[in-house]
């Protein structure tokens, strides 16, 4: 197949810069294509042509047509729908079955369900006395914020960006996308998609490139850019507020986590098991939600702990195309080796390895790509920097609990606050313990079912508001109350 060239895209027009960069399919360490790096020159006349579609058509458009134009979009996703496969395969190296099944269906989705919202979301009317005894009228209008700078990741590339482009547009948003420089693939074909279902020019801004020094700076710095939603490590967020500090940006961010579950003693251990071998090892790992502490009861804990290990053990890792497929690479040798450190940390800090802390060995091209095995480990003291710090990798370390304060004392100490799984059969511990539960959002005996309509987001430094629903709609538009006095 012949590398591919993926270009930014500004006010309807697809442009090329001097510097490129490689973009690397993570399975075996080929070529997938090369990227066109946005310099600022470009960033800038991305930022005019979003602040000229504000002034221009897409600025009187009304809700319902801002829906039209969504559905137009999400309709042109799926005529392509195997090409955005293609494109998520070759830039993240997961399975077929994910990409078909998740990532893809799901960004169509995203904007179908903002479409549908916009076009029937209302506003608050509030009747109030007044000395004369007339009355007034005070009701809420919704206005855009402007010009909305879309950071997304590598893990979920698709999918996310979509999570964020669907409401920012739907609330009448112009939008500046910059995809993860790992995954450029499914943003430039979105960018098609884009020309194609005749957005107008500016209202959809694509520009690639890094964080310092690159496009990423350059849009969260930029005084025309109104407001940056990002998803990705808590670094990176601390370095975007500190960017947008001087020009006082509104700011959403979903970033990193260390999220725990729980296994209580009265728990279905079965569907513990099952869930456990998905909240840790989905995506190789690269999931913001999955989870890398898991403790279990102590009476439960040596069993658990063997079954979860001949689970992993048993996880197939092989070609993305083979239907059998469980477990994909990490997405690039630079990750596998931040999370190979970690192993190697977690020996040095005296864990036990249960299963897995090397890299596997294929004898075929896999051997160059990014692969580490899944791995549990246990024995370590909770100041461990291996139990306290973010992998994102398909690693958990599990430990034993034995009362349900100390289990709660336990989830609860962490810097990040993002998501949590409980499992238990007893319905009034679940009200009980996930109330108590420092997190975002807390899944009883499940996870990662999503309501698209409810809140979602983190506490501490898994991040700063709430995208979902209404709540989306909420941070992309900017409410103004007008009185009418009768």
């Amino acid at each position: 197949m012949q590398p591919r060239e993926f270009k930014n895209y500004v006010a309807g027009r697809f442009l090329v810069s001097d510097s490129l960069f490689d973009d690397i399919n993570p399975v075996d360490g080929s070529l997938v294509g090369k990227a066109h790096e946005a310099d600022k020159g470009i960033v800038d006349h991305a930022v005019a042509a979003a602040r000229d579609a504000l002034a221009g058509p897409w600025g009187s458009y009304a809700p319902a047509e801002r829906a039209a134009v969504l559905n137009r979009i999400a309709d042109g996703i799926d005529a392509r729908f195997d090409d955005f496969v293609a494109a998520e395969i070759a830039d993240t190296g997961k399975p077929l079955a994910q990409a078909r099944t998740l990532d893809i269906p799901r960004g169509a989705a995203n904007l179908r369900f903002f479409a549908n919202l916009i076009a029937s979301a209302g506003s608050e009317c509030f009747e109030m006395p007044t000395p004369d005894g007339a009355g007034a009228l005070n009701y809420s209008v919704r206005k855009p914020l402007g010009v909305v700078g879309v950071i997304s990741p590598w893990n979920l590339p698709f999918l996310l960006m979509t999570w964020k482009l669907g409401p920012a547009l739907a609330a009448g948003n112009t939008v500046i996308a910059k995809p993860s420089e790992e995954s450029p693939g499914s943003a430039t074909l979105l960018a098609e998609v884009m020309s194609d279902a005749e957005v107008p020019p500016g209202v959809f801004n694509l520009v690639h490139g890094f964080g310092p020094g690159s496009a990423g700076e350059f849009l969260t710095t930029h005084r025309g850019v109104d407001a940056i939603t990002f998803t990705g490590e808590s670094a990176t967020g601390s370095a975007i507020m500190r960017a947008a500090a001087d020009n006082v940006k509104a700011l959403s961010f979903e970033l990193g986590g260390k999220n725990a579950a729980i296994v209580f003693e009265d728990a279905d251990l079965d569907q513990a098991i099952d869930g456990t071998v998905r909240s840790v090892f989905s995506n190789c790992g690269q999931v913001c939600l999955c989870s890398e502490r898991v403790y279990v009861h102590e009476s439960k804990f040596e069993e658990f702990v063997g079954r979860l290990a001949e689970r992993a053990v048993a996880l197939r890792m092989g070609w993305p195309d083979d239907e059998q497929t469980e477990i994909g690479p990490l997405v690039s040798r630079a990750h596998r080796d931040k999370v190979l450190s970690y192993y190697e940390l977690a020996r040095e800090e005296g864990a036990d390895i249960i299963t897995g802390g090397g890299v596997p060995e294929f004898g075929d091209k896999r051997d160059n790509g990014a692969w580490v095995q899944p791995t549990i480990l246990t024995g370590l003291p909770e100041t461990a920097r291996s139990v306290r710090e973010e992998i994102f990798g398909p690693v958990c370390h599990i430990a034993p609990f034995s009362t349900e304060e100390q289990a709660i004392t336990m989830a609860n100490d962490s810097a990040y606050g993002l998501a949590a799984a409980i499992w238990t059969t007893n319905l009034s511990r679940a009200h009980r313990v996930a109330r108590q539960i420092e997190a975002g959002i807390v899944w009883v005996n499940t996870w990662y079912l999503r309501d698209l309509r409810a809140p979602f987001g983190g506490v501490k430094l898994s991040g700063i508001g709430r995208e979902g629903g209404v709540h989306s709609l909420n941070f992309y538009s900017e409410p103004t109350n007008i009185c009418i006095k009768l």
